[in-house]
């Protein structure tokens, strides 16, 4: 079947997570993405372990579907194969700081001078404009400055980043959105464009519910820890051996909820009887039903609670994640070739029934594909790579 971007071509000259992430769906859906690294590389995900083979597994998370060639853009030879490719491809991602590309000649009026058609996403921490748009930003700082840390963690300990990196996993979503919705937007008028992509635009529009409910009432949501600002019982609950969460997210689920515990007057107890009343005597719900909960095991629980179809499910730790019984009947994991040999893989979560979304290999080493990419984009043999890798171009 065929792959839905299987005509585009993309040059990402990005590093660390989030716009190589963004890069890797549009190879998932089938797009020849090719790396560009200078020679020696420059990407300090690769440095980070642990490591398999000597490659960090950091670093394969994010870089499956992709070839990998090495330029010096900082070389006038460099420069001029890179805007070669510029003619042959459809978009271009980077994540350099603001002006690097203009410090190297290559911004977006000169790119699309070469290609009219080229769509250009640049990622940055803060966007290109603003008082803070020339400074680095990194996943934790844009945890702290959005407001996210805020309310996350211990409501008597400190403010707390997600344990992933949660800004740069969002906005490689969006890289990969903001990119199909331009060519789309290119099938119909014929022109590239330019992407602004910034991780504090968007994980502060990612605050959602936090955001909505000071914007329109004022209120400053604090942390809560395990439980919800809004909503009760919706939480992490202790069973007698280990902990679930627990999510009656209306009055129609707390009814199913005490019933399976086997206190049906809780639904129609006026403490409990609407959330807002549960909210206000949130405490004593739950003691009630960590009373109840101490009673089974965490496996007898979520066994008794999915039959009455109240949301639940174990506090599990990634290797009890991993080795769920849906998470393999999904096809979660793959085990796919790649330049030293076989590594697993987190699989694309993209399900459809008409189109090809597939892994074909899996993430490059650097520099693998110089010979195959440069001889089939452009035509140059293998005397003349190796007068290129002897003048550092390559």
């Amino acid at each position: 079947m065929i792959q839905p971007l299987h005509d585009i071509r993309v040059l990402d000259l990005s590093r660390v997570y989030a716009a190589p992430a963004g890069a890797m769906t549009l190879g998932d859906m089938g797009a020849d993405v090719i790396r560009v690294e200078p020679p020696g590389g420059s990407d300090s995900m690769r440095e980070w372990g642990p490591f398999i083979n000597g490659e960090s597994t950091y670093y394969l998370s994010a870089n499956r579907n992709k070839r990998s060639i090495t330029l010096n853009l900082k070389t006038e030879e460099g420069k001029k194969l890179f805007l070669n490719l510029v003619e042959k491809s459809d978009v271009v991602i980077e994540n350099f700081k603001s002006g690097t590309l203009d410090k190297l000649g290559l911004n977006y009026e000169v790119l699309k001078g070469r290609n009219s058609r080229l769509i250009v996403c640049s990622v940055t921490g803060f966007g290109q404009d603003g008082p803070l748009g020339l400074l680095p930003g990194f996943d934790p700082v844009i945890q702290a400055m959005s407001g996210l840390m805020d309310v996350t963690g211990d409501p008597n300990g400190e403010a707390t980043k997600v344990g992933i990196p949660i800004a740069d996993i969002i906005t490689s979503v969006y890289v990969a959105l903001g990119i199909v919705a331009a060519i789309r937007q290119r099938d119909l008028t014929g022109e590239g464009q330019y992407i602004d992509m910034a991780l504090l635009d968007v994980q502060v529009s990612n605050m959602a519910n936090v955001a909505s409910a000071y914007l329109n009432t004022g209120m400053i949501s604090v942390r809560k820890g395990n439980q919800h600002n809004n909503v009760a019982p919706y939480q992490v609950f202790q069973t007698a051996d280990f902990p679930i969460m627990i999510c009656a997210g209306n009055d129609n689920l707390f009814r199913k909820l005490s019933q399976t515990l086997d206190h049906p007057e809780w639904g129609s107890d006026g403490r409990f009887l609407t959330n807002d009343d549960r909210k206000q005597n949130e405490d004593e719900l739950v003691k009630l039903i960590e009373e109840v909960l101490a009673t089974k095991t965490s496996s007898e629980w979520v066994e008794i609670l999915a039959e009455a179809k109240v949301p639940v499910g174990r506090v599990n730790n990634i290797q009890q994640a991993l080795e769920q019984d849906q998470v393999i009947a999904r096809g979660g994991i793959e085990t796919v070739p790649y330049a030293a040999g076989e590594v697993k893989l987190l699989a694309s979560p993209l399900r459809h029934s008409g189109l090809n979304i597939q892994t074909k290999f899996g993430p490059p080493g650097l520099g693998q594909h110089n010979k195959e990419v440069f001889e089939e984009l452009l035509g140059i043999e293998e005397e003349e790579l190796s007068v290129l890798f002897k003048d550092n171009v390559i």
